[in-house]
């Protein structure tokens, strides 16, 4: 029970409820552990759950109606997936799926009306939640922004920077980074064709500002990719 606390507590949402506050919470929890390939939600799915990401890394896809596969985000450790339903309970069925990227993943889920219940007796927390909720919309808004202004070399950096910050390791060499993508969903993630990004991460690397080994990225010159980004 403490392990979980501490897990509901790490995430955005919840990060300013007292431990008090989040141990009403805890006997509505719904745990579950999930190999690479597994899927939390399906695209079409009508629940109303929301989920919290307690170890593990989880991509959220959209299947367009001739069946190409395009990758939306990456979430790990801490993060909310699925709320949108939570909160727009009227909104539709979901419109993404989330699969597991690696294996040991471990999810916890939350009901709408566990939420919601919580929450009238703690509405306090509505606030924060709806402040975390606004600064998702904000990040929404910035990469539009950048799809409509920014070209793909500074889409990249920025992309390898939102990589390192999340799942970087410090090593000797460098900040490695595992991201665990093909070339295609690197591009996709992007948003720009694959030959086009291939072409900017080979010239970061005849920089010398990064190296690649199969799926795992490894940042030698953090500094110079974030200036790259905001140019």
């Amino acid at each position: 029970m403490e392990h979980q606390r501490d897990a509901l507590l790490h995430t955005a949402l919840f990060k300013q409820v007292r431990p008090d506050e989040a141990d009403l919470l805890l006997p509505h929890l719904q745990r579950r552990y999930y190999a690479k390939g597994d899927a939390v939600f399906r695209e079409g799915d009508t629940d109303h759950r929301l989920y919290l990401l307690e170890n593990g890394r989880v991509k959220l896809i959209r299947e367009s109606s001739d069946h190409r596969i395009h990758l939306l985000s990456i979430h790990g450790r801490g993060e909310v997936l699925g709320e949108i339903p939570v909160f727009d309970p009227t909104g539709g069925p979901r419109t993404a799926s989330a699969i597991v990227m690696t294996n040991g993943t471990v999810v916890s889920s939350l009901e709408r009306s566990a939420i919601f219940a919580w929450l009238d007796e703690h509405p306090r927390v509505a606030i924060d939640m709806l402040q975390v909720m606004g600064n998702r919309a904000r990040l929404n808004n910035e990469r539009i922004t950048d799809l409509v202004f920014a070209d793909v070399p500074g889409r990249l950096a920025k992309t390898l920077i939102d990589l390192a910050q999340r799942f970087g390791e410090p090593s000797e060499d460098g900040l490695v980074v595992p991201h665990d993508l093909t070339q295609e969903e690197m591009a996709q993630l992007v948003g720009a064709s694959r030959e086009t990004v291939n072409k900017a991460l080979m010239e970061f690397t005849q920089r010398g500002w990064i190296s690649r080994k199969g799926r795992t990225i490894i940042i030698y010159q953090p500094g110079k990719l974030i200036r790259r980004a905001h140019q």
